[in-house]
C-alpha cells in the first residue's frame, strides 16, 4: 500500500485524448463521467482536486466535420474554440448533477513564463479550491501557437502536451499528488508491444528513462515518454505522481486508495518555488556554452557562473529571463535566471563589462540556478 499516496490532500488528475475517445475517436463520455464522480467524492471528503483535461480539439473537430485532426494550426485552433465550449459543458453537466461547482481554466506558457503572471495563476486556484471549486483546467489551444521561438533557427512546443501542463500546476500548487490517466496500466520495463511478457514498473526510479515514446495518434500529442518526464518534474516538486490507464473501471479510485496500481513515482525533496518556475515552468530564452573549467565550479563546487566560463551566447533574453547553461559536449547542464540582458552579456564574456561590474560578478548566481541532477 502507498499510504503517502492514499493520504493526499491535493491532487491533480490528468485525461488524455485516448482516456476521453473511443479507438474510433468518438466520446466516451462514461469515462469522463467516472473521473467526474471520483473527483467529486473527494471534494465531499475535504479534499481539494484540480482536472487537467484534453479533448477540446476532437471535440470541435467532429462539431465542424472534419474526417480527422486538422494539421493546419488556424484550422485546429478554430476546432479548440469550437470544442472548449462543449467539453466545458460535459464536466458542469456532470459536477451539476453531484452539486459540485466547476470552473474552466485556460492556460498558455505565457502564464508561466512570467513570474508575476505565474503567482497570480496560482493565487486564483488556490481561491477557487478554498471555494470548494474544482478546476477544470485545459491549454488554450485557440489562441497559443504551436511553437515558441526562443534562438534563431529553433523552436520548442509550447506545452508539448496537456502532461507538461498537469505536472507544472501540481509543481505551482503544491500539490500531493499528480495522477496521469492514460491508455496504458503504466510504464513497463520494456516495449510491451513487442514485448508481451514485458514486467510493469511498479515504482520508478528518480531517474528511469524509456526508449519508446508510445504510439502517437492524430488526436493526442503526448506519449509515454511525456508522462515519465511530467511525473518526473511533479516528483522533483514534491509531489507524488502515479501513470495508470484510465480505461480500467475503477483503476483511478484504486490508486486514489494507495492500491499498487499503475506506476509510482515517489516524491522527492522539493525545491524551492522560484527554482521550480526556473527549472520547469519558465520558458528558456537562450543559451550560454560554457567551457569544461565552469561546468567542474558549477557541478562540484556549486559556484555561481562568471562570465570567463562562457565561451560563447546565443538568443536574445532580458535581465531575469531563464537561460540554458550547455556543457562543452553540448548537453544541458541546468538553467538559471540571468543577470543581464544578452548585449550586455556578450559585451561581458568579450571582455568589456559595463560600468560598475567586476570580473567575480555573477552572470547567473548559484541561487538562481538549477542544475539537472
Amino acid at each position: 500500500m502507498r499510504a503517502s499516496v492514499r493520504g493526499a490532500e491535493r491532487v491533480v488528475i490528468k485525461l488524455g485524448t485516448r482516456v476521453l475517445t473511443h479507438d474510433d475517436g468518438s466520446l466516451a463520455l462514461s469515462r469522463l463521467f467516472s473521473v467526474v464522480e471520483v473527483a467529486a467524492g473527494l471534494r465531499r471528503a475535504g479534499r481539494e482536486v484540480l482536472i487537467v483535461t484534453s479533448g477540446a480539439v476532437g471535440l470541435g473537430r467532429d462539431a465542424l466535420g472534419y474526417a480527422t485532426t486538422p494539421i493546419e494550426l488556424s484550422e485546429r485552433q478554430a476546432c479548440a474554440a469550437v470544442g472548449q465550449s462543449r467539453l466545458m459543458g460535459l464536466y458542469r453537466e456532470g459536477f451539476d448533477q453531484l452539486s459540485v461547482p466547476c470552473g474552466q481554466v485556460l492556460l498558455t506558457q505565457g502564464d508561466f513564463d512570467d513570474r508575476l503572471r505565474c503567482l497570480n495563476l496560482r493565487a486564483t486556484l488556490l481561491t477557487l479550491l478554498r471555494r470548494g471549486v474544482v478546476p477544470v483546467i485545459n491549454e488554450n489551444d485557440a489562441v497559443s501557437t504551436e511553437e515558441l521561438a526562443f534562438i534563431e533557427g529553433e523552436s520548442r512546443p509550447v506545452f508539448g502536451d496537456n502532461d507538461k501542463l498537469s505536472a507544472l500546476v501540481a509543481a505551482e500548487l503544491g500539490a500531493n499528488l499528480l495522477v496521469l490517466l492514460t491508455d496504458v496500466e503504466g510504464i513497463y520495463a520494456r516495449d510491451p508491444r513487442t514485448d508481451p511478457d514485458a514486467p510493469l514498473i511498479h515504482t520508478v526510479r528518480p531517474d528511469a528513462s524509456i526508449e519508446a515514446s508510445g504510439p502517437l495518434t492524430a488526436a493526442s500529442r503526448g506519449g509515454m515518454r511525456s508522462k515519465l518526464e511530467s511525473a518526473q518534474i511533479a516528483a522533483r516538486s514534491g509531489c507524488h505522481a502515479v501513470i495508470a490507464s484510465g480505461r480500467r473501471i475503477g483503476a483511478l479510485a484504486a490508486v486514489l486508495a494507495g492500491e499498487e496500481v499503475g506506476s509510482w513515482l515517489p516524491a522527492e525533496e522539493a525545491l524551492g518555488a522560484r527554482r521550480r518556475w526556473i527549472a520547469f515552468a519558465a520558458a528558456p530564452r537562450g543559451r550560454l556554452l560554457l567551457d569544461a573549467g565552469a561546468v567542474v565550479a558549477l557541478t562540484r563546487r556549486g559556484a555561481s557562473l562568471l562570465a570567463a566560463g562562457v565561451v560563447s551566447i546565443e538568443g536574445s533574453f532580458a535581465a531575469g529571463d531563464v537561460v540554458l547553461l550547455i556543457g562543452s559536449d553540448g548537453e544541458e547542464i541546468g538553467r538559471g535566471a540571468i543577470g543581464c540582458d544578452a548585449e550586455t552579456a556578450r559585451q561581458w564574456c568579450a571582455g568589456s563589462p559595463p560600468a560598475g561590474v567586476r570580473n567575480h560578478n555573477a552572470l547567473v548566481h548559484r541561487d538562481h540556478m538549477v542544475l539537472r541532477s
